[in-house]
């Protein structure tokens, strides 16, 4: 197979399947249709990528592997192409995730120590029926409290291919205090 068979082999298999497909899924799925080596497949992605980079659309790596994806500076502009609104989610169920995130794998009990309230059944079944958080395991406490973390479809969801690529949480906290500083200086000009 020549390299422009082999980077329209990939593209297709991309476009065609519905979740993020590895370079290692995708040299399974070539081995049948002849010589591929996973070599050849990563330096066609990277080529499809370049490809791509000046187009409406982008070949993103994420946790899961490779998908075609808009860019994200024409999704608002896009919005009105789908009748049905996406999902709002409140602060509590977001403040949630982030404590999962940042400290899995975190027990209901300490996110809830944490937070200083209690934690809704309905936030953590929504974020597990979501695919963002998962059980993965039980701590070795009196009850065996069950331990959260997050999965890769939250990574794909945000975009992400490690929990590394992270914002650090004290970059958000300076962030915050320069926002707070900023409104009390405003608030005192007036």
């Amino acid at each position: 197979m020549n390299p422009l068979q082999l980077k329209q082999l990939i593209e297709a298999a991309l476009f065609a399947h519905p979740q993020p497909l590895s370079a290692e899924q995708l040299h399974q799925l070539l081995l049948n249709e002849g010589e591929a080596s996973l070599t050849a497949i990563k330096q066609q992605l990277q080529e499809l990528q370049s490809d791509y980079r000046e187009r409406g659309i982008e070949l993103v790596k994420v946790a899961s592997g490779y998908r075609f994806q808009t860019r994200a500076e024409l999704g608002q502009r896009l919005a009105g192409l789908w009748q049905e609104k996406p999902p709002r989610y409140s602060n509590a169920l977001l403040e949630t995730l982030a404590l999962i995130v940042y400290r899995q794998p975190i027990t209901r009990g300490e996110i809830e120590q944490i937070r200083g309230v209690s934690v809704s059944s309905h936030i953590m079944k929504t974020l597990q029926e979501r695919g963002w958080v998962k059980v993965v395991g039980h701590k070795e406490v009196p009850g065996r409290p069950q331990l959260y973390a997050s999965t890769n479809d939250f990574l794909d969801d945000f975009n992400l291919s490690t929990l590394s690529e992270l914002p650090d949480i004290d970059t958000l906290s300076e962030d915050d205090e320069r926002t707070a500083e900023t409104a009390t200086n405003e608030r005192d000009d007036s």
